[in-house]
């Protein structure tokens, strides 16, 4: 298709792509033509509507994306990894737009988190672009009289279906490595913020064939539930909570089709007497996300600090975030957005003032709610650290997905293992130490998929991602996840006799 505008505000943008899937290269409105508001929840004004999609749409896609996809596969690899580094050049030229629009739609601050997750997106299809060249096979030393070989295939038709807090970095990661092997892809945004991931596909449609790359806006029982079922989709890769990837590994079953889950953490941090202070308050500040409202998989929700520190730990922690301005979204100033919806806004609410019940328990509320006029019904919270709850408190076992960190006290290294360890999930981890000797015992007895020494950094492509335990199943982001996850392999036998 042809370029489409540059440089539209958030604004135009939401208006124009409003009431629209994006299907067989063009914008098309759903089946039914029904719509559901987008809201800014730093706001509570609406600012478009999306696509109320359904299996009618989902049925629509998929045979689109199946009918692309069989010439898509021929193309070589190469060719298509020339291709998305295209999309790549194409998706940064616009990133400021993309960021924007991200920024308006889930309250995400524009310069901690919308704009640097927008430059993600483009250096991810970089990345896998680059890739598109590994997808080898091997010769196998079976026998002198046969020639026996393995190559890569794709998978035909993946769906992926998306969260809410990192919507554009996550979406890459699902698409990239499937495009780059060979499959066409069916997305299926969140219902809290569609737009910026449609503005996304739009864009990649400039470069890449019509049917390959489509997405889908609606909610999970009417659109996301067909996607997983159909018979057509080989693949499913979700994030989302535990309870949908549980439903999503059933719906699978039946099919005995491959998934990849990432389904959250409560991601702990242990901070041991001799560590650079100031460098585990920063990994605090950055490990619990509070740039983003505490809305991450990855979040530093559990803090295991040693006693001999604590109290200075929680001041110096306390000082930095209460230096941290919440405010409008779009705002160069503003360190700290919103909350996504108001239902999440509850649940959150309701982990802080049960953690606040707690006999003995201290509760330190940071930064400041914005008091322009302009935000009385956005969705503001203050970041929240609790000292005194236990490792066996709900608010310590749960993934809340907002501002909310436990800081625990303890006493030696055993100790504070057996604690780190103690939860449903597994997904990330971290130790601040300048003990290469504790460093390297704890990465190998910490139970998480991603485990960080002295630092807290987000998942970047390059960096095999995913969790253990009821933190999923399957890596992100990585060649394996290229390789393992949106392809075949398949045995070839050559009888030479």
């Amino acid at each position: 298709m042809a370029d489409t505008l540059q440089k539209e505000t958030e604004k135009d943008l939401a208006k124009r792509l409003s009431g629209h899937h994006f299907i067989d290269g063009r914008l098309v409105a759903a089946v039914s033509g029904e719509t559901f508001p987008v809201v800014n929840p730093a706001t509570g004004a609406e600012i478009g509507q999306a696509a109320n999609g359904t299996e009618a749409d989902v049925n629509v896609a998929v045979e689109a994306a199946a009918k692309a996809q069989k010439e898509w596969a021929k193309m070589p690899a190469r060719a298509r990894g020339k291709l998305l580094i295209e999309c790549a050049a194409r998706l940064q030229a616009n990133a400021e737009e993309i960021a924007r629009l991200l920024a308006w739609e889930t309250g995400k601050a524009i310069r901690t988190e919308s704009r640097p997750e927008a430059m993600v997106v483009a250096d991810c299809f970089v990345f896998y672009g680059g890739l598109a060249g590994e997808l080898k096979g091997e010769t196998v030393p079976f026998s002198p009289t046969m020639l026996t070989l393995t190559q890569r295939e794709p998978i035909g038709v993946v769906g992926a279906i998306l969260p809410w807090n990192a919507p554009l970095m996550l979406m890459a990661f699902k698409i990239a490595p499937a495009l780059a092997a060979g499959n066409a892809v069916v997305v299926k945004s969140a219902e809290e913020a569609p737009l910026a991931t449609l503005r996304i596909i739009e864009i990649i449609n400039e470069v890449l064939p019509a049917g390959v790359a489509n997405i889908l806006s609606g909610f999970g029982p009417e659109c996301g539930a067909p996607l997983v079922a159909h018979p057509k989709v080989g693949k499913v890769t979700f994030t989302g909570s535990v309870e949908t990837g549980r439903y999503i590994a059933r719906a699978a079953a039946e099919k005995l089709i491959p998934i990849t889950l990432e389904l959250g953490g409560k991601s702990p941090m242990i901070v041991m007497d001799d560590a650079d202070l100031d460098k585990a308050v920063a990994g605090a500040i950055s490990g619990m996300r509070f740039t983003r409202q505490g809305q991450s998989c990855t979040a530093a929700s559990r803090m295991f600090v040693h006693e001999s520190i604590i109290d200075t730990f929680v001041q110096k922690v306390s000082e930095q975030v209460n230096a941290m301005k919440m405010g409008d979204p779009l705002d160069e100033e503003t360190d700290i957005g919103t909350i996504i919806s108001p239902a999440q806004f509850e649940r959150v609410q309701s982990y802080i003032s049960l953690g606040e019940r707690e006999a003995g328990v201290e509760t330190l509320r940071l930064s400041a709610v914005p008091t322009d006029s302009a935000f009385q019904k956005g969705l503001f919270v203050q970041p929240v650290i609790f000292k005194g709850i236990g490792n066996d408190h709900r608010v310590a076992r749960e993934e809340i997905f907002g501002p909310v960190t436990c800081i625990i006290p303890f006493k030696n290294y055993e100790e504070v293992l057996e604690q780190a360890n103690d939860s449903d999930f597994g997904l990330a981890a971290t130790i601040w130490t300048k003990s290469l000797k504790v460093a390297m015992d704890a990465t190998q007895r910490l139970q998480a998929g991603l485990v960080q020494v002295n630092q807290n950094i987000v998942a970047q492509p390059g960096l095999s991602y995913g969790g253990i335990k009821q933190s999923g199943l399957g890596k992100e982001a990585s060649l394996e996840a290229m390789l393992d996850h949106f392809t075949h392999k398949k045995t070839i036998i050559i009888n030479l006799d």
